[in-house]
């Protein structure tokens, strides 16, 4: 769905304009926040024009250079970053501040846009400028990662729960711990590219020194996020070793009951092998009881197995 969204000031209110001609209508130091969800390259274009800005196409958004990710000029700053979604896919977004106004082009909607809508009518006064609204987004996306790492974390704790329930393994619990480090590893990834942002919007020399606590707080945020990440790829290793663990201990068990079983087998083997042999001089070929003494040989000697193995508490 295309939607564009104009946030400007009126009076003690924030309006939102939702047609790129109420442009032509506003005045520039009344627009906080422009928000561009998946619209028209002529819309950018007329875009760029009002405000001599480049907004830039997909395949720059998702670049993974770092220079390509955060850009500072004299006047602005553009920054692209990945946000998430509750199904773990990721959403590139491009982040441009210039003149107190902030413009933000994406493909789909997110939670922390709008959650951070909400915030801005509940209290407007919080959101005087473009940069007030890119910390806010910048928090409410911390806030969101960490209900996605406390989700995970459940998932882990019901995986552990099921693994210690049961007496048998299922290569599906090993598919599912497989994707929770997945999911572990783009949350952390998720998290870094956070960091580094706000590390870059802390060094920027024209970002009003009012909002650097904010950003602070948010890189002590994104810190103990790292730790409740690492934490996670510990439990899905000891997960893992453990299912591991079952798995050989299974295989053993069976490996155990084929060994019982050759070696019970073995003795009465070797007493049919000996009758079975075709010497011409041999006592009890001709003898009229000689079969059931073979036969109570092989019993015997598979008792005589058995009690040993029950004595050796090997059974």
């Amino acid at each position: 769905m295309s939607e564009l969204r104009i946030f400007y000031k009126d009076s003690e209110k924030i309006k939102v304009a939702k047609t790129i001609n109420a442009l032509k209508e506003l005045d520039k130091k009344d627009i906080i926040w422009i928000d561009l969800l998946d619209v028209s390259d002529k819309t950018e274009d007329v875009l760029e024009g009002f405000l001599k800005i480049d907004i830039q196409e997909d395949e720059e958004m998702e670049e993974i250079e770092m220079s390509s990710r955060y850009i500072q000029t004299d006047d602005s700053i553009v920054a692209n970053s990945n946000f998430l979604h509750s199904n773990f896919e990721v959403e590139p977004v491009n982040f441009i501040m210039k003149n107190n106004i902030l413009v933000t082009s994406h493909d789909a909607e997110l939670e922390s846009f709008t959650e951070t809508v909400k915030r801005m009518f509940v209290n407007t006064r919080n959101f005087p400028s473009g940069y007030h609204v890119l910390v806010a987004l910048m928090e409410t996306r911390v806030e969101k990662d960490a209900d996605l790492i406390e989700d995970t974390t459940d998932l882990i704790t019901a995986l552990s729960t099921e693994i210690n329930a049961t007496d048998h393994v299922d290569e599906d619990v090993l598919i599912q711990i497989k994707d929770l480090q997945e999911k572990v590893t783009i949350i952390r990834q998720n998290i870094m590219d956070k960091q580094r942002v706000i590390s870059n919007f802390l060094k920027c020399d024209f970002f009003p020194a009012e909002l650097q606590p904010r950003l602070t707080m948010i890189i002590k945020d994104i810190n103990s996020l790292f730790d409740y990440t690492r934490f996670g790829f510990d439990r899905l290793d000891y997960l893992q070793d453990t299912f591991l663990g079952l798995v050989n201990i299974e295989q053993n068990k069976i490996i155990k009951i084929f060994t019982v079983v050759n070696v019970i087998f073995l003795p009465p083997t070797l007493v049919a092998s000996m009758y079975g042999m075709n010497f011409d001089f041999m006592p009890e070929l001709h003898w009229q009881h000689g079969y059931l003494f073979a036969i109570f040989l092989m019993v015997i000697f598979t008792i005589g197995v058995l009690a040993i193995f029950r004595l050796k508490k090997w059974l």
